[in-house]
């Protein structure tokens, strides 16, 4: 994993037109999105082809996010960072906690800049798997360029999921994953660019990076 330093991110929701800033405590980043491997490896299921094995997993929720990082944790003997609130059914985080986790969205938009100020850290054809590149399907982690603080994929291949709640008050328990995949167009492939969708949903371009607190 890859230690992040700390710093501050600008936000913005250009839906309700709001900008915000987040103070991010350093912390570490996998370098890749979890891949088919690992993915195998943390649940004990069979890869359904030695092929995809470095290509990110996908068809993965955000509960199924929530409950591999916990399984890593435990298999990795660190103290799991989520739990169940029994009274209303909310997800606790733990952000003390030593084990894995999902990144909340200031500190993805934070290590996916990597101290630089535009809307991507790169040439997209570089650094980016996407729909004009992508030959319409997903690919072996690491292959273009990583940005400055040598995170690969942070933008195009696959959606990844963070922690935080899109607008709970307008959405309810909608989560926020970031990034752009694949399949997309290339301006949906950004560092700013935000989408959301319910913690049940998963699709073929969407899975996750893991994330531990220092």
């Amino acid at each position: 994993m890859i230690n992040i330093p700390g710093g501050e991110i600008a936000l913005r929701d250009d839906r309700i037109k709001r900008i915000w800033k987040a103070e991010i405590k350093p912390f570490l980043l996998a370098q890749y999105p979890v891949t088919m491997e690992l993915y195998c490896a943390i649940t004990g299921k069979a890869p359904a082809s030695i092929d995809g094995n470095q290509r990110p997993v996908v068809n993965i929720s955000w509960n199924e996010a929530i409950c591999l990082c916990n399984l890593l944790s435990q298999k990795s003997g660190l103290n799991e960072c989520y739990s169940l609130n029994h009274d209303n059914e909310e997800i606790i985080c733990d952000w003390e906690s030593d084990g894995y986790r999902l990144p909340s969205e200031a500190e993805w938009q934070h290590a996916c800049k990597a101290g630089t100020t535009g809307y991507r850290y790169g040439e997209i054809d570089q650094i980016a798997w996407y729909q004009e590149n992508s030959e319409g399907k997903i690919h072996q982690v690491g292959t273009k360029e990583p940005n400055a603080w040598g995170l690969y994929d942070m933008l195009g291949n696959v959606w990844e999921w963070c922690w935080d709640l899109y607008d709970e008050k307008v959405y309810g328990s909608y989560r926020i994953f970031r990034g752009g995949s694949w399949a997309e167009e290339k301006r949906s492939c950004g560092a700013s660019c935000r989408r959301r969708s319910h913690p049940s949903f998963s699709i073929d371009d969407l899975g996750l990076r893991l994330a531990r607190s220092l």
